[in-house]
This record gives structure tokens, sequence and C-alpha cells, in this order.
């Protein structure tokens, strides 16, 4: 079951599987990787547009990467004409990729890495219902400056939400699964070179729903959601959505924008800190220190979460994909759907000691506090908002106190996963000039 892309040992396989080439390292059991400098350098312009892009895809959501295996083999026959010159130029992709690394050694920023993107498909080998499982080899192993691909991601309970799906299925599913949350887990996939006391840096590239989502309650017997005395019956409702227009048709004269992002998106928790199902085994409910359930609606397309590593290999993991969701999340639920893709980059940075996840998007950085209570979970967000700003703006940690007082923003950021959230919003408007061009998370 493991499926491991060894780039060193793949570079010693035989010609047609040779990592030198367009196509990566491959193909292994729904994961793949092509290497887009190689790609860069063999066509012009003109020529990559006619084999990566299709008419009805923005080059913007594109950025000159090919995200997923389904997509490029459609391209490539559109572009058959093109496979003339496609099979003349093969031959020379070794020397192209030793001259693409020559000229960029360190891929998208990263410290190490070229920026490979693998493909992750969801599968009944690479997901999990409702558990982070660090006893399972891992998927993939990634590099820093690595990009993965999540294409087709499940929705609820290993993909049985689905439209029309009533919610006395719902229910009888989580009640046959104690323990275990809702959420279809991709993972584990291994980061090279990663160890605790690391930060994983996840950078969100794409986020594109399916166009339909769901938002409901279980029946009250439950326990779950913030009223579940108030609303005993339960109620799930679909929602069509205009993915052309970013917006979901909740009912007649209302229209809810959407936000797709992904609910859970963590590493292997620490020891200790939950209790486990069994051993290296916890549930993807709880967020904490590693991530994971956080329901942080600000971890769109740009943002970027930083996440402590506490286990070797750091072990990311993924589900839970939302279209759109309000702050509390009070009954239950965001608008839950499925992705036709995620697509992030990894980047690992050494020895940063963080001790809680942190986040950041074009406006703001984002600290957070997580306990089972709510006050708790306000006091660390306070605690973590005033560190951050006391370390990285040579604030007194008074003045930073007042700060966060007058221009800092908490908020309630889901009360429905056991361990309760809020988060601290920073503008980064507040600093200005030299300042702020120091300001940096890691």
């Amino acid at each position: 079951m493991t499926h491991q892309h060894d780039h060193e040992a793949a570079d010693q396989t035989p010609a047609h599987h040779d990592c030198g080439n367009l196509f990566g390292c491959g193909d292994e059991k729904g994961t793949g990787v092509i290497r887009e400098d190689i790609k860069d350098a063999a066509f012009s312009k003109r020529a990559a547009d006619r084999l990566l892009h299709m008419d009805e895809v923005e080059q913007e959501r594109m950025d000159g990467f090919l995200t997923a295996r389904g997509r490029l083999r459609r391209q490539l026959l559109r572009a058959s004409s093109f496979m003339g010159a496609l099979a003349a130029v093969g031959p020379q992709f070794g020397n192209l990729a030793q001259a693409a690394e020559s000229r960029h050694p360190t891929r998208a920023g990263a410290p190490g890495g070229n920026g490979r993107v693998h493909v992750v498909e969801s599968n009944k080998e690479t997901v999990r219902l409702g558990v982070f499982d660090a006893t399972l080899p891992p998927i993939i192993t990634v590099e820093s400056g690595d990009w993965i691909s999540f294409p087709n991601t499940w929705s609820h309970f290993l993909n049985e939400l689905q439209p029309g799906v009533p919610i006395s299925r719902l229910a009888e599913l989580r009640t046959s699964n104690p323990g275990r949350g809702p959420h279809s887990i991709i993972g584990p996939i291994a980061v090279k070179g990663a160890e605790p006391g690391d930060v994983i840096e996840i950078r969100y590239r794409r986020l594109h729903p399916v166009p339909w989502g769901a938002v409901f309650n279980n029946p009250g017997s439950l326990g779950t959601g913030l009223l579940p005395q108030d609303f005993a019956q339960g109620q799930i409702k679909y929602v069509d959505l205009d993915l052309t227009r970013m917006e979901g048709k909740f009912a007649p004269g209302i229209t809810i924008p959407l936000s797709p992002f992904q609910g859970t998106l963590g590493l292997a928790p620490p020891d200790g800190f939950f209790p486990p199902l069994s051993p290296g085994v916890t549930s993807s409910v709880p967020p904490g220190p590693h991530g994971g359930n956080l329901d942080l609606r600000e971890l769109t397309e740009g943002s970027t979460l930083y996440l402590p590593v506490w286990q070797p290999g750091a072990l990311i993991y993924t589900g839970d994909s939302h279209a759109v969701q309000g702050d509390g999340e009070i009954s239950l639920t965001a608008l839950e759907t499925r992705m036709q893709e995620v697509l992030i980059q990894v980047v690992l940075h050494k020895q940063k000691k963080f001790q809680w996840p942190l986040a950041e998007t074009a406006t703001h950085w984002i600290t957070l506090g997580l306990d089972k209570d709510l006050n708790t979970a306000m006091s660390l967000a306070a605690h973590n908002a005033i560190d951050f700003l006391s370390s990285h703006t040579k604030l007194t940690p008074h003045d930073a106190y007042a700060l966060c007082s007058i221009a800092v923003s908490f908020r309630v950021t889901q009360v429905v996963d056991i361990v309760r959230g809020v988060h601290a919003m920073i503008p980064k408007s507040l600093f200005t000039g030299e300042l702020r061009g120091h300001i940096a998370v890691v």
C-alpha cells in the first residue's frame, strides 16, 4: 500500500521511466508527477499553450501547472497534431531537466526541492473515514517546494454524501462509526527531511468545487451542532452552485457568495494530545496544534497555513471540502462539497519551533486558539497574537496587548468540533514602510 516517489532512486530507473522526461517520475497507483520546468524549456509559449490549456480554463488559475492526470490526457488528445513534435524532442528532456535545475536550484522560493507536481487521487487506498492514521505507510513522499494536486476529492462518509441522500442515512453512518469523523481524509503524505520542531508551510493555489453542496444538522439524539435540543428532527439541504458566478442558490431570492476552502488540513498530531482511537490513530474531528479540522474560512486560494511538525515526516492529511462557511459553523456543517481539484505547495522550514498553527492571507496574519473551553481558546488566540506582534514588530508585550485591543479582531472559528476555535485577524495595513517589509512569518 506504500506509493513512494523516491526522486534520487527514480533517476536510476530505465530510460522509459526516467525522471528527466516530461512526465517526471511517472504514475503509481493513483499518484503521478509532471516536470513543469522541463515543459517550459522544451516548448515555446504558443506550443505549451496548445498542449496544456483548454479554452474554458482561466490562464491565471493554471499558472503554468498541469494539475490533474485526466486533464493531461484529454489535452494531449486534443493536441494530437502536436504529438510528432513531442516525440521528436523527447530525447532532449534529460538535458533540459539538468539545464532547468541549474537555473532554478530552489523552485518557488523553497529551500531545496525542484517543484515537482504530484497527483494524489481519492480511492480506497488513499482515503480513510474520519481519522488521521499515522500507522499507514505514506502514499507519497514529497520534497520541500513540491506541489500536490488532489483531483476529484471525496465527500463525507467515503463519498456517500451525494445529492438526494437523506439525513437519516448520514446519521446512520455517523452512529455506526463511533469515534470517527464524517470526513473522507486523504493521507498520510510524508515530507522528506521533516522533523519535530520544523514548520510546514502550505500554500493554497487552487480550490475548485463541484457544482453542488450540502448543509445539514444531525438529529438531536446525536448531540452534534450548537443547538441539538432545539433542532431535534435533523435536516439536510442541498444547494446548487453556479461556478461561473461563484454563488450558491440557497432559496428563492437568497444567493450565497462562494469562498471554497478545505475545512481539514493538518499533520500527524503530537503524542498524547488527543486520546487515540488506537495507537497512532486519532479522530479527524477535533483540531489542535497539528492543525486538522480548523474550519478556518480564510484559508481560500492564495492563502497560506503554517503548521508545526510533531512527528517524523510531518505526515499531511486533508479532506472536508467546503464551498463556503460562516464563522461559528453552528449547525455542524459548512456548505459541504467535493473538490474537482485541490492544489497546494508544501515548503519545509527547519527548526522554527512553532507551538500552534498560524495563517496568512493577502491582508491579514491570523493566529489561532483552540480548546474545549471557548474562553481558553480566546485567551490562547490573544496570547498567540501578542507573541506574534512582539516578536515580529519589536513592540513590547504591553504595547502588543494594547494594539490587539484597538486594531485586531477576534472571531469564533467554529464551536462544533469538540475543540472550539478562535482566530485573531491582524491587519497587515497597520504596518508601513521598512517595518512592513521586515515582517515575515518564517
